[in-house]
């Protein structure tokens, strides 16, 4: 199979103009970045799935002086005096904290995969690199990991670092990270960034510090168990249908877990439960679907959202929820308790991101078929939302003008798609190597990859700012609202004045 792909030649042209949007990366003079003031440590963040990319759509930058070569379906990149791009057999790690340790690529289990394996096999033979994804910090330990390797200044390394969304605002306060819009080889017009809005994303005071290729990766959303709530009374296929319909909302859901959650055998005690999740990320996922935002963003800047009357609203009901359904984890349980509890099929509803549906996540796990859908809307009618909090690319800041101009456009090439799947979707073969139904798959989340389903949350941009420990770990049942946002309000307008004076 591998090598049967390189003869589709019809994606010449395709290929063609990705390479002519890289062409202008023959300069190697791009200014140093202006480094932000401030400092700020990390919150609290999961690990994900890499999704596949997206080919670029058209030429950005100036043509080669000479033309560029055909090989096959692709096309070689000259510089100026006429030779492919050298790019000095560079090895170049993408540094993670989920690939093999020691950088070794998963074999091939599909086409597509084949494809991908074949395309970065000759991009490193035409271009004079390796290029690997390599696991060497942890979930934990990555913040403070790339804050001390910056620091500490270029050891010889040739790293594109893999960040927590949830430390992009640390890393951007103390100059972390390199400007990638002083970069002539990257275009973030181009379809595989658009896709997942690069440019609202990282862009900040009028520079782009991280990147993303690809469809961007679904998140927050709702599992739920069919057998539960086949015994409780209630249709599984039904919930889907009202995600289709548009009436999946708050309400439906809330009479659902009203439902199923009971006392099976009569001895005074809940046996059954409606909810179980890690709270910060339906207060989070509740404040989008409602429209509001703890932090805004706007041609001026940061602004101050957490008193805006949707995001005081969501803060309520999801309190609300809480108290209702979610007040059943055992005194002294580890803070992901929920886990283990959803598997055990006492519980109707989980609400978690979908990579705890792939291939050995905890739901994939169960021995219960469970369904997905898209967090509820507050009424009929109103959109779906997903969260999108991918993983950010970084160069560091402390590589040199050449170092990061290499690196970006190795990692442009690196993100592209093969010939013959310039529109093909590479997580598909990852849901379907989990436990989503088919209607899952087709609907939910073809659905959470969507541009207007995709929702942007800026909180992570302002230093100092901890979404966890500030506010979203103490939404928990009970809790008064009105007292947190008075605990954080001038600390947290205080955190948005800094950064827009440092940024702006």
């Amino acid at each position: 199979m591998k090598r049967q792909i390189a003869t589709k030649v019809t994606a010449a042209i395709t290929l063609a103009a990705m390479a002519m949007s890289a062409v202008g990366c023959g300069s190697t003079d791009a200014p140093a970045p202006e480094a932000p003031a401030t400092d700020a440590p990390a919150t609290t963040d999961a690990p994900a799935a890499e999704p596949a990319a997206e080919p670029a759509a058209e030429p950005a930058a100036e043509p080669a002086a000479e033309p560029a070569e055909e090989e096959g379906p692709y096309t070689v990149i000259k510089d100026a005096d006429g030779n492919p791009i050298d790019l000095g057999g560079m090895e170049i790690i993408i540094r993670d904290w989920w690939s093999d340790p020691e950088g070794i690529a998963p074999e091939p289990t599909n086409d597509y995969e084949e494809a991908v394996a074949d395309y970065r096999d000759w991009i490193q033979e035409t271009y004079n690199f390796t290029i690997k994804q390599q696991g060497i910090s942890d979930w934990g330990s990555t913040p403070e990991d790339f804050a001390n390797y910056v620091t500490g200044g270029d050891q010889g390394e040739n790293y594109i670092w893999v960040l927590r969304p949830d430390a992009t605002g640390s890393a951007l306060g103390s100059g972390l990270m390199y400007d990638l819009s002083t970069l002539d080889c990257l275009d973030f017009s181009l379809p595989k960034f658009q896709n997942n809005k690069v440019a609202e994303n990282y862009t900040i005071g009028g520079g782009t510090y991280a990147m993303y290729a690809g469809y961007s990766e679904p998140r927050t959303g709702i599992y739920f168990n069919k057998r539960v709530l086949t015994e409780a009374g209630i249709d599984p296929e039904s919930i889907y249908d009202m995600q289709a319909d548009g009436t999946w909302t708050w309400q439906a859901w809330d009479d659902m877990m009203a439902q199923v959650q009971r006392d099976t055998d009569n001895d005074g005690q809940i046996d059954v439960w409606g909810l179980t999740l890690n709270e910060g990320s339906m207060t989070s996922v509740a404040v989008a679907a409602n429209g509001g935002a703890f932090i805004g963003s706007g041609a001026e800047g940061f602004t101050y959202e957490l008193e805006n009357q949707k995001t005081l609203d969501a803060l309520d009901w999801t309190v609300d929820i809480f108290t209702k359904y979610d007040q059943h984890d055992p005194e002294g349980a580890n803070w992901d308790y929920y886990k283990e509890e959803f598997q055990s099929g006492t519980v109707a509803f989980l609400v978690e991101d979908a990579y705890e549906g792939y291939e050995n996540g905890i739901v994939d796990q169960m021995d219960d078929e469970c369904g997905f859908v898209m967090f509820p809307a507050p009424t009929e009618g109103a959109a779906y939302v997903n969260v999108w909090n991918n993983n950010p690319i970084a160069i560091p800041a402390c590589y040199d003008a050449d170092k990061a101009w290499k690196l970006a456009f190795a990692w442009n090439l690196y993100t592209e798609a093969p010939a013959g799947y310039e529109d093909y979707n590479g997580q598909f073969a990852t849901f379907r190597k989990g436990c989503f139904d088919e209607r899952a798959v087709d609907e939910t989340l073809t659905m959470m990859m969507e541009s207007e389903h995709g929702v942007i949350q800026y909180h992570g941009l302002v230093p100092n700012l901890q979404i966890g420990p500030d506010l979203v770990w103490s939404v928990t049942p009970n809790a008064d609202v009105s007292a947190l946002v008075e605990a954080i309000r001038d600390t947290w307008k205080q955190y948005i004045e800094d950064a827009n004076a440092a940024f702006n």
